[in-house]
C-alpha cells in the first residue's frame, strides 16, 4: 500500500466499516470528518490525522497511527489507530443501551408463559 491511503480504504481496513463501499458512501454523505472537515472517500490521510464520525448514539474520534497493508484482524486494530473518544460518549452509549427494551417478543406467535412473566417483570 502507498504511503497515503484513501480514507475509505483505511476505514474499511481497520474494521470501522464492514465494507469499503459502505465506508465510501458514509464519506460521500459528509459524515466522516478529517481534522474537523467533511471529506470525500478519495481523500488521502497521513499519520497524525484525527478522524471523527457518528457510530450509533456516540461520536467516535480516532487518531491515525499508521496504515495496514490490507484489512487486519480485530486484535491488530490498536496498532493502526488510537481511540480519542471521550469517556462521556461511552456513557451515552451505556445509557442508550439501558434505555432500550431488554425484551422484545420475536413475533413467532403467542408469547409463552415464560415470555409473559418476563414482560410482567418489566411493567410491574
Amino acid at each position: 500500500m502507498e504511503d497515503a491511503p484513501r480514507i475509505d480504504k483505511w476505514l474499511w481496513s481497520v474494521r470501522l466499516f464492514k465494507t469499503r463501499t459502505l465506508a465510501a458512501s458514509v464519506c460521500r454523505a459528509g459524515k466522516i470528518k478529517l481534522n474537523g472537515e467533511p471529506v470525500k472517500p478519495s481523500r488521502s490521510i497521513k499519520a497524525g490525522d484525527v478522524i471523527s464520525f457518528r457510530s450509533g448514539p456516540i461520536i467516535r474520534t480516532l487518531l491515525v497511527e499508521s496504515f495496514p497493508p490490507s484489512r487486519v484482524s480485530a486484535k491488530l486494530v490498536p496498532e493502526f489507530c488510537t481511540d480519542l473518544t471521550p469517556p462521556e460518549e461511552y456513557e451515552k452509549l451505556k445509557l442508550a443501551e439501558a434505555a432500550e427494551r431488554p425484551f422484545f417478543h420475536s413475533g413467532k406467535g403467542r408469547p409463552t408463559k415464560r415470555d409473559r412473566r418476563k414482560l410482567d417483570g418489566l411493567t410491574g
